[in-house]
């Protein structure tokens, strides 16, 4: 359903996501705190690319569209945990800085893929 360029590029771009997620997930300390937002941000990256890939199969533009939704929500989610992470003092913002704005990113393109999607139906 999508446009193949942006395809080629945020596939492996939301892998890639969830990859230096699960590294970030595996370096916080054994504290309680960290351990549950670890859990939930860990998640919600793996389900960024899970669900983009979903939607890269839609059916049709209202699958496309609902399926996209689902990414744009677990991309949302993951700038929360990550920033509560920072929030609760358990990893510097320096150290998350990137990946939070790998986060927006991904959450604006696939907004602005939903909006064309939309459009264009």
């Amino acid at each position: 359903m999508e446009n193949g360029n942006d395809h080629r590029h945020l596939k492996p771009r939301t892998r890639q996501f969830a990859l230096r997620a699960i590294r970030v997930v595996e370096a916080l300390p054994k504290t309680m705190a960290a351990q549950v937002i670890g859990r939930q941000l860990m998640r919600c990256a793996l389900s960024v690319g899970a669900n983009y890939r979903s939607a890269s199969r839609a059916r049709s533009k209202a699958d496309f569209v609902s399926k996209m939704g689902l990414v744009e929500e677990e991309a949302d989610e993951c700038s929360y945990w990550l920033d509560m992470l920072v929030d609760a003092n358990v990893v510097k913002k320096e150290r998350l800085a990137d990946l939070m704005t790998e986060a927006h990113e991904i959450t604006a393109m696939v907004v602005a893929s939903i909006r064309t999607a939309r459009r264009r139906s």
